[in-house]
């Protein structure tokens, strides 16, 4: 194969590539849904209640009650509406220096209700704001995928714990999601991060695991100069690790992000682990 050929099979692969990141993007979207249509049927339901009693009332008291509920309403639709936008508009490649924890919260916002109607208990461990720099939007998605199958991986009652962190000796920002699942056979292990292997089985609506979510995971991560590791044993639960070479906040930066000549000599090489 000559090289125009070659370029002609690189530029095609790497637009099968994007399409692919996009298509695990609407997957992922489109699990979550039902519960933020559901979310936000409950939030108009509030704000016309609390119309309704405010129109009703003319004292200054259940008025008042009135616009803070509709306020709070409101604002919980503000920040579903905020983290969907910022999860759908990140095409661009992009990088720049971003709050790890900015990027998590943003992610729970959109699988809050999710975990109710599961019944699913979330922790939210934040220790510092380390900041890398990320695209935003893939990292996103790389979370949000992990946040997914936590829940997937869990029966009612179940926790999904969601911890940030930094590192500032070893210069490393962590995001860490874990759940009580039934966890991962030692033996499947080093198969979960490649292509087209999947531990889902398909459920009663016929929706198994495509095995590829954690293939772009992997991917997305080493891309970033980062690390995904995995921790899991049968009845124990799975825990998922990423780490991210620390950088200054945009305010130190001068210009809002590193370049790449600066970060370049923070990098280590890429490496993914699993460990029981």
């Amino acid at each position: 194969m000559n090289e125009p050929d070659l370029e002609a099979l690189q530029a095609r692969i790497e637009h099968l590539e994007r399409q692919l990141l996009q298509a695990q993007k609407l997957a992922s979207v489109g699990e979550l849904a039902s519960s933020i249509t559901h979310e936000f049927n409950n939030i108009l339901t509030t704000v016309i209640n609390y119309a309704k009693l405010g129109l009703r009332h003319k004292d200054a008291a259940n008025r008042d009650k009135a616009f803070d509920k509709i306020l709070n309403a409101s604002q919980r639709a503000a920040k579903i509406t905020t983290g969907l936008l910022s999860y759908a508009r990140h095409k661009e490649s992009r990088r720049e220096s971003t709050s790890l924890a900015r990027i998590v919260q943003d992610m729970i916002v959109l699988i809050e209700k999710d975990l109710h109607v599961h019944r699913i208990r979330l922790e939210q461990n934040f220790n510092g704001n380390p900041h890398a720099h990320i695209n935003a939007g893939e990292i996103q998605q790389v979370v949000l995928n992990l946040m997914v199958n936590a829940r997937q991986a869990m029966q009612p009652g179940g926790t999904m714990t969601i911890s940030v962190s930094q590192d500032s000796a070893e210069e490393w920002g962590e995001i860490v999601v874990k759940d009580t699942g039934a966890g991962i056979p030692a033996e499947k292990l080093p198969q979960i991060f490649s292509r087209f292997y999947s531990t889902k089985s398909a459920d009663e609506q016929g929706q198994g695991g495509t095995g590829l979510g954690l293939a772009l995971c992997k991917n997305i991560m080493e891309s970033h100069h980062g690390r995904i590791r995995v921790e899991s044993a049968p009845g124990y639960g799975t825990k998922f690790t990423l780490k991210f070479p620390l950088t200054p906040p945009p305010d130190l930066l001068g210009t809002g992000a590193a370049s790449e000549s600066t970060l370049k000599a923070q990098r280590d090489p890429a490496t993914t682990s699993t460990s029981r």
